[in-house]
């Protein structure tokens, strides 16, 4: 395997790195100084759109999309090394490209299954940056680990679909730019199992929809995210055509949507670790405890080490599932998507976790970046399916071979 950046993907690392170095880290702190003068905590500051502007101007816009009639084009393969970097400053980068969930995978939602006329609608501001966007699936009365659980209900009413029930964790929904939901529900209780779903589009300010609350995640607002809310659909009502592709295609779509999502987490989540380790080295270096500088000791040298091994692995495995995923599609690559998807979160925490650790106090506070990339780390692995799950299933197609 080649691992040499081709034309594209070299001069996108450069511009991108650049960006990061001259305008991204040294807005880390106004970004901080901008939130907490906010009267609203899941509000986006002023940095973000100047961050966005400049951007656009050097060609970094809407990477992720590999569809060129939308994004940029770029393969798994191409955009792995580019997503990494974004995930250095996470609250910051994904959002400046317009890369930031749930975004993305709803503008790959709409890409692929939209109706022209719900492109037209919600998909070009969404590419333009102009809205935010949700996706409405996990709910509170449900094991929401199982999609097939889901108990809210898209019914055929006339010229309309009606849509009742009550999700959680609805990323994207506290955003007040957050114009459009993507919601997943029941249309047909009697169907097939993984026939009964379906996904509707869902207007933020259509009659009875209620944003009960927003969710925190360790404390964390998750603002980059557009925060989480809890959401109430009671007799809410849209027009038919807001109906995403056909009736019973929901878990099927959801599932076309997911896989990107979780190689793009995985993606950030070694830039993090790389941020991590940085952070470690920088620091063991400086500081002296005991007569000798910290880097000195015996166990932060094996957590260095240790580090670089795990960040490693994790990259070409990585590696490997976005090539696959090119090559053979999101199915082929199913193996290795739940292998990322257990992998490199638990990576990411451990090495964030030491240096944390080698921070001491310093590494819990707000005056590092290392609190908010360990709960982001600690959240994934939980979000887009739990390590459990993913476990089950990957042991159960690895037993085929032998059955």
């Amino acid at each position: 395997m080649d691992f040499t950046f081709d034309a594209r993907t070299a001069d996108l690392h450069e511009k991108l790195t650049d960006f990061m170095q001259e305008e991204v880290y040294p807005a880390e702190p106004r970004f901080e100084d901008e939130m907490a003068a906010l009267d609203n905590p899941w509000a986006r500051p002023p940095v973000i759109e100047a961050l966005k502007a400049s951007a656009r101007d050097r060609g970094l816009w809407n990477l992720f999309l590999p569809d060129d009639r939308f994004g940029a084009g770029l393969t798994n393969l191409q955009y792995a090394p580019l997503a990494e970097i974004t995930g250095r400053s996470p609250h910051l980068a994904p959002e400046a490209l317009n890369c930031a969930a749930p975004d993305t995978g709803n503008m790959e939602v709409l890409s692929a299954f939209g109706s022209p006329e719900q492109q037209d609608r919600w998909l070009k501001p969404l590419l333009e940056g102009q809205i935010r966007s949700a996706f409405c699936m996990t709910e509170p009365d449900v094991a929401s680990s199982d999609a097939t659980n889901i108990a809210t209900r898209i019914e055929r009413d006339g010229d309309g679909y009606v849509v009742n029930g009550r999700k959680w964790w609805s990323s994207g929904a506290m955003n007040p730019n957050c114009t459009i939901f993507i919601v997943m529900g029941k249309s047909d209780p009697g169907a097939e199992r993984h026939r009964q779903q379906s996904m509707i589009l869902v207007p933020r300010d259509t009659p009875g929809v209620t944003v009960k609350r927003g969710m925190h995640v360790f404390g964390y607002t998750d603002a980059s995210h557009g925060g989480h809310a809890e959401v109430e659909f009671t007799d809410v009502r849209v027009p038919a055509d807001h109906l995403i592709a056909e009736e019973g295609s929901g878990f099927a779509i959801a599932q076309a949507r997911l896989g990107p999502g979780r190689i793009h987490h995985c993606m950030r989540l070694i830039g993090a670790a790389e941020r991590a380790l940085q952070l470690m080295c920088e620091r063991v270096s400086e500081r002296v405890a005991f007569g000798r500088p910290l880097a000195e000791q015996g166990v932060v040298r094996d957590w260095i080490a240790e580090s670089r091994v795990r960040i490693e692995q994790a990259r070409l495995l990585v590696l490997k599932t976005a090539w696959l995923m090119d090559t053979v599609g999101n199915k082929g690559a199913h193996t290795e998507i739940q292998a990322i998807k257990i992998a490199v979160p638990q990576m990411a925490e451990w090495v964030i976790d030491k240096a944390i650790q080698a921070h001491g106090a310093a590494g819990v506070s707000q005056d590092t970046p290392l609190a908010a990339l360990w709960a982001s780390a600690r959240t994934l692995r939980l979000a887009d399916g739990p390590d459990e799950v993913h476990r089950a299933s990957l042991a159960k197609r690895e037993l085929r071979k032998y059955s």
